[in-house]
C-alpha cells in the first residue's frame, strides 16, 4: 500500500483534530478559576465567594484563645516548707532528764525519730504524742504541735522538725519535655516557668509548643512563649498538678500550582496567607495564576453572618475566600488575612498553561504523524 503527501496530510489533519478535542482532558492540578467561581451560591452552588479585603480580615482573624482561668491566676504561692500529705519529715526530741527519758534508753537524751511518713489523710504518729495533723503545716507549727503534746509528759522538751524532700508536695511533667518526671514543689520551683527550666525545657521548637495544666477538673493551656513574654502566666503551682507540653497540631492543605501540595503544620502561634504560600514553596513561576489564590473554608455561623451582612444564615457556611496578588494592595491583602485550622490553600493554574499542554499534546501528536508519513514515503 502506497502513501502519498495529500494521505500524511490527511493524517496529520486527522491526528491534530483529535487532539483538540481531548484537550479537554489533559491532565491538570485541579478546578480553574472560573470553574471555582462557579461553584457560588448565586450561581447556585453550594459556597460563598468572598474575595478578601481589610474588613474581611479583621473579621475572620479569629485564633485559638488560651490562658489560665482566674481560679489559677489567684492561687498564691506554695510555702516552700509546707508540709503535704506523702511527705517524709525528720523529728528529733530533746529530753530535759539523765536518767529516765520519755522515749530514749537511759541516758539517752536525744532522740531521732528519721523518715517519719505523712499518712494519706495528712497526719503523722508520734510516740505518747499520738496522731497529729501535720498536713497544710509548716514545720515549726508541727513543732510546736508536737511540744504541746510531750511537754506534759518529759519537762522542757526541746522539739526539731525538718521537712526532708517534699515528695507529697509533687507536680509531674510530661509530653515534650526534655525531663518527664516528677519533681517536687520546692523553694526555687514554685511557679510554672521555673518548674519547666528544671525539667530541661521543652524538646521541640518553643514557637509551636503548648503549655498545658490540668488542677483538679480544671485544665488550662498557653503558648509557651507567651509564658516567658508575660509574667502574669507564670502561676503558682500546687501538689498534683499535671503539666503536659504539647506540639501544635494545626495544619493546612496546600493544592494547586505551589511548590508542595501537601498537609502543612503550622510553624508559629499566627499564619498569614502570605506566609502560608512562602511556607510551601510560594507559586510556581510557570504555572500559578496569581489572580486565582483562594482559602477555603467551613466558616462559622457568626462570621459569615459579620462579612455576608447576612442574618438568615444557620450553622456553619462553606466560605471560598479568593486572593489577587495582581491588585496593588493583593499582598498586602494576603499578609492581613489569617489562615486557620482545617484551611485548604488551592492556587489555581494559569489559562495559557492548558494552552500550552493542548499546542504540546498537538505538536507531539502532529510529529508523530509526520514522522508516520516520512517513514510511509520512504518505504517507498
Amino acid at each position: 500500500m502506497r502513501f502519498t503527501g495529500s494521505d500524511a496530510a490527511k493524517a496529520v489533519a486527522l491526528l491534530v483534530s483529535v487532539a483538540l478535542v481531548a484537550a479537554c482532558g489533559l491532565p491538570r492540578s485541579g478546578p480553574n478559576k472560573r470553574e471555582l467561581l462557579a461553584g457560588s451560591i448565586d450561581k447556585k452552588g453550594d459556597a460563598f465567594i468572598v474575595p478578601v479585603s481589610p474588613a474581611v480580615s479583621r473579621a475572620t482573624a479569629t485564633q485559638p484563645s488560651f490562658g489560665f482561668s482566674s481560679s489559677f491566676q489567684s492561687a498564691g504561692l506554695v510555702g516552700s516548707d509546707t508540709i503535704s500529705a506523702g511527705d517524709s519529715l525528720g523529728v528529733t526530741v530533746f529530753e530535759n532528764v539523765k536518767d529516765d527519758p520519755l522515749l530514749g534508753n537511759t541516758g539517752q537524751r536525744v532522740t531521732p525519730l528519721t523518715e517519719v511518713q505523712v499518712d494519706g489523710q495528712g497526719y503523722i504518729y508520734i510516740p505518747y504524742a499520738g496522731r497529729i495533723r501535720a498536713a497544710g503545716q509548716t514545720p515549726e507549727g508541727l513543732r510546736q504541735a508536737i511540744t504541746r503534746q510531750l511537754e506534759d509528759q518529759t519537762p522542757d522538751p526541746q522539739i526539731t522538725v525538718t521537712r526532708l524532700a517534699g515528695n507529697g508536695s509533687t507536680v509531674s511533667v510530661a509530653g515534650q519535655s526534655a525531663g518527664p518526671g516528677v519533681y517536687p514543689i520546692e523553694a526555687p520551683t514554685r511557679t510554672l516557668a521555673t518548674m519547666l527550666a528544671k525539667s530541661g525545657g521543652v524538646v521541640i521548637d518553643p514557637d509551636v509548643a503548648i503549655v498545658r495544666v490540668t488542677r483538679g477538673g480544671q485544665t488550662g493551656r498557653i503558648w509557651l512563649k507567651d509564658l516567658y513574654e508575660n509574667p502574669g502566666l507564670d502561676i503558682a503551682l500546687r501538689p498534683g498538678d499535671k503539666i503536659v507540653i504539647e506540639e501544635d497540631s494545626r495544619s493546612f492543605i496546600a493544592l494547586g500550582a505551589t511548590g508542595a501540595q501537601n498537609i502543612v503544620p503550622f510553624e508559629s502561634e499566627s499564619l498569614s496567607a502570605l506566609e502560608a504560600i512562602a511556607t510551601v514553596g510560594g507559586l510556581l513561576t510557570n504555572s500559578a495564576d496569581p489572580t486565582g489564590v483562594f482559602i477555603l473554608r467551613d466558616e462559622s455561623e457568626a462570621i459569615a453572618r459579620a462579612i455576608l451582612g447576612r442574618s438568615d444564615l444557620i450553622g456553619d457556611q462553606r466560605i471560598v475566600y479568593v486572593l489577587d496578588l495582581t491588585e496593588p494592595t493583593g499582598l498586602f491583602e494576603a499578609r492581613d488575612f489569617q489562615v486557620r485550622d482545617g484551611d485548604t490553600l488551592y492556587v489555581t493554574e494559569a489559562p495559557f498553561v492548558q494552552w500550552q499542554k493542548t499546542i504540546g499534546a498537538i505538536t507531539g501528536t502532529a510529529g508523530a504523524a509526520s514522522s508516520l508519513a516520512n517513514t510511509a514515503n520512504s518505504g517507498n
